[in-house]
């Protein structure tokens, strides 16, 4: 990510936080297909923050949607049990319900310590209860394919947010950063395995993400 547009995003973030009240909490969604560059984003975005106040308690926070994966097992027991395990990514395999608390709990209880969860990728299921938000978390970037997700309840959890940001990357770009992971990361067996998967179910959800998405405040160019 370019240095500059990191300073000009961090910026903003201060910016809604300075225009806020005393104790409001700026809750940023950080959308964008699969391979996008959500995750590199919020974390540099988060850390110019933190660098910029030079306080001893972290400011901003990054928090990955990864943890409302359903876990194997709960997806083993869903009606459409074997699409859900080979779709496992799409919209319809997380547990949009509890994100949704999630960022209704941000919001709404800014100087409460709150908990969110994590994914454990040995294990490939989520872990509940294990990313702390402290209240001196006065910024919270949430990255996540299906932030601005015009589909319920995604978008109810967008409208409670103070922005949102989309990671925009051509497939191309995408498809090249994802095949590697999934290799690296045990899920696929191969690397024709891991280009299948890439340009496959992960390009399925892309473009369910592209054609549903909600208008965003920034669209920022990766790749």
């Amino acid at each position: 990510m370019d240095s500059q547009e990191i300073d000009r995003l961090a910026q903003k973030a201060l910016d809604d936080l300075r225009s806020g009240s005393a104790h409001s909490r700026v809750v940023i969604g950080i959308a964008g297909v699969p391979g996008s560059g959500k995750t590199t984003l919020a974390t540099a975005v988060a850390s110019r923050i933190n660098q910029i106040q030079g306080s001893a308690e972290d400011l901003a926070v990054s928090i990955p949607m990864d943890g409302f994966h359903y876990s194997r097992k709960h997806l083993a027991n869903m009606p459409n049990a074997e699409e859900a395990i080979h779709r496992r990514g799409a919209a319809f395999t997380f547990n949009g319900e509890g994100f949704f608390n999630l960022v209704q709990s941000l919001v709404n209880s800014p100087t409460e310590l709150i908990y969110a969860p994590s994914f454990h990728h040995e294990i490939k299921d989520p872990v509940a209860n294990s990313i702390p938000i402290p209240p001196s978390a006065r910024i919270v970037l949430i990255e996540g394919n299906y932030c601005a997700l015009d589909e319920a309840p995604w978008r109810d959890a967008a409208a409670l947010m103070t922005r949102l940001w989309y990671a925009d990357a051509p497939a191309e770009v995408a498809h090249s950063r994802l095949a590697p992971r999934h290799l690296a990361s045990g899920i696929v067996a191969d690397e024709r395995e891991a280009w299948k998967r890439a340009t496959g179910t992960d390009e399925l959800n892309a473009q369910h993400i592209r054609t549903k998405l909600l208008k965003v405040d920034e669209i920022i160019k990766s790749g």
